[in-house]
């Protein structure tokens, strides 16, 4: 098909739209629409929103649609349990296991054949570190999952941040073979600084699987089973986890697929009463996000294709063809051409799913990622400035903690350098209430209200109002040095 016909196919899309009115802007796509018919837009939009929410209606799937994201320390297994995961549920034929068994065998790694499901690039295959987050769907009974492996290795936790970030729920990969559980559980190993950053990040739910447990020393073993469970419970409880609530811990074997789809057998493994994996995951009630609010999306990553399409993950509101939306902080007025999900090309969609939406009214090279794309009516407010609290997880040797502190800031997918400007009061973490003496600096473990600066304009909003636009962590050579919450910004933010 012809770009022309392919124009005049999306015209006559958001013609429909708008009530059958073709726009005259929009017969043509190169003129750039900059007008401050705001008000037009807004009656538009209204009919537009009317219009199509009875075709929603009809559209909207029933099953619920849920982020995953595989974490822990390197080499615990996460691309591998991935990958089980999406050959359990029919994602993967026997076939292309079978090229990866061979693929692996040639590169005489046996037990990596599953992770190649995961890890598709052939850096990562000849390391067996995943690099990028990988990206895969499958479903279950009820739910659409979207798997996210995050890199475990720390080197690239920047990456995991991006992964985490998107997740509604986390799936903590654990080794129990003798010796791997320590080391990614003592200080410096990942599994420490990936919890606290997954809370941070608003992965509210954590499902924690002991992985291996059919290597031979471990041999489902009880024992090595509660010992890691009865370690990981009070870190994940001071990480700020609710245990009996939001975590799980369960028994699985990746590389074999044992209690993942369907209940370990009685004969390998006596004890175990619970849930598999995908039962527990079924189980786990989901974030409520709200349809109806003002549109959020942060950009994760843009590209060319017959117009900018931008990537992102919808934190609230809901998006469709035709919209006249805003990129911000740079205030770029753009209107919505077309909306995928997965791949497949959607007429709307709503919070939390993970979209690519291509836009008319702004060049590729101008988006960068950690711009939000928001509606017009309530733009999310964009600030070089910010009040935040912060919480003091490990700063580096030597390093104090005061006015001038310099750091990089990770929230949602901006990531930028920021300076401590002002400690305001220091948090008695017993009381909770703010202590009266004046705070010039403060040590690991401290809870601080202070002033964050940046050098570019970011967007951000309250973490009363969005906790997923409102959290943030912060990171020095490669470490995760404190995790905060944006409590307030400054009054003349809001464009």
């Amino acid at each position: 098909m012809d770009i022309e016909a392919e124009i005049r196919e999306l015209q006559l899309d958001s013609s429909e739209d708008n009530n059958g009115v073709v726009n005259p802007e929009d017969a043509k796509p190169e003129e750039v629409e900059m007008t401050d018919k705001v008000e037009e837009a807004k009656d538009k939009e209204v009919a537009a929103r009317e219009d199509a929410d009875a075709l929603d209606e009809m559209e909207t799937e029933k099953k619920r649609h849920l982020n995953v994201v595989f974490i822990g320390h390197v080499d615990a297994g996460k691309s591998t349990t991935g990958g089980q995961i999406l050959f359990l549920s029919g994602q993967v034929d026997d076939r292309t296991i079978q090229k990866y068994e061979k693929e692996a065998k040639d590169k005489s790694r046996e037990s990596w054949y599953m992770a190649y499901i995961m890890d598709t690039n052939e850096e990562e295959r000849v390391k067996g570190k995943t690099v990028e987050v990988g990206r895969a769907h499958f479903e279950t009974e009820t739910t659409r999952f979207t798997i996210l492996d995050a890199p475990g290795h720390k080197s690239y936790v920047p990456n995991m941040i991006s992964g985490a970030a998107q997740a509604d729920i986390g799936v903590l990969v654990i080794s129990a073979r003798k010796g791997e559980f320590e080391t990614g559980y003592e200080r410096g190993g990942q599994t420490r600084e990936h919890v606290q950053l997954a809370k941070t990040l608003g992965v509210a739910k954590l499902v924690v699987v002991v992985n291996k447990m059919d290597d031979h020393t471990v041999n489902w073993s009880k024992e090595r089973y509660d010992e890691i469970e009865s370690k990981m419970t009070p870190f994940l409880r001071s990480s700020g986890y609710n245990v009996k609530k939001d975590v799980q811990f369960l028994p699985i074997s990746g590389l074999v697929g044992t209690n993942m789809k369907t209940r370990v057998d009685k004969s390998i493994c006596p004890w175990w009463n619970g849930p598999c994996l995908f039962e527990a995951l079924d189980s786990i009630e989901v974030p409520l996000r709200d349809p109806k609010g003002p549109f959020r999306m942060p950009i994760l990553d843009k590209f060319k294709d017959m117009g900018t399409v931008v990537m992102g993950k919808v934190e609230s509101g809901s998006v469709r063809e035709g919209d006249s939306l805003l990129v911000m902080p740079n205030k770029a007025q753009v209107k919505v051409l077309a909306v995928y999900c997965d791949e497949n090309k959607v007429r709307h969609a709503g919070p939390g799913e993970n979209l690519r939406v291509r836009l008319s009214g702004i060049e590729e090279e101008d988006i960068l990622s950690g711009f939000v794309l928001s509606s017009v009516v309530k733009p999310i407010p964009a600030v070089t400035e910010f009040t935040a609290q912060l919480q003091i997880l490990e700063l580096l040797e030597n390093a104090i903690f005061t006015a001038g502190y310099k750091a990089v800031l990770h929230i949602h997918s901006v990531v930028e350098e920021c300076e401590i400007v002002e400690l305001l009061q220091q948090i008695d973490p017993k009381t909770k209430k703010p202590m009266k003496k004046k705070v010039l600096f403060v040590k690991n473990g401290a809870v601080v209200v202070c002033r964050v600066q940046v050098n570019n304009l970011i967007c951000i909003e309250k973490f009363s109002d969005f906790p997923q636009l409102g959290r943030f962590t912060l990171r020095t050579e490669g470490k995760t040095v404190a995790v905060g919450k944006v409590t307030d910004l400054p009054s003349s933010s809001s464009a």
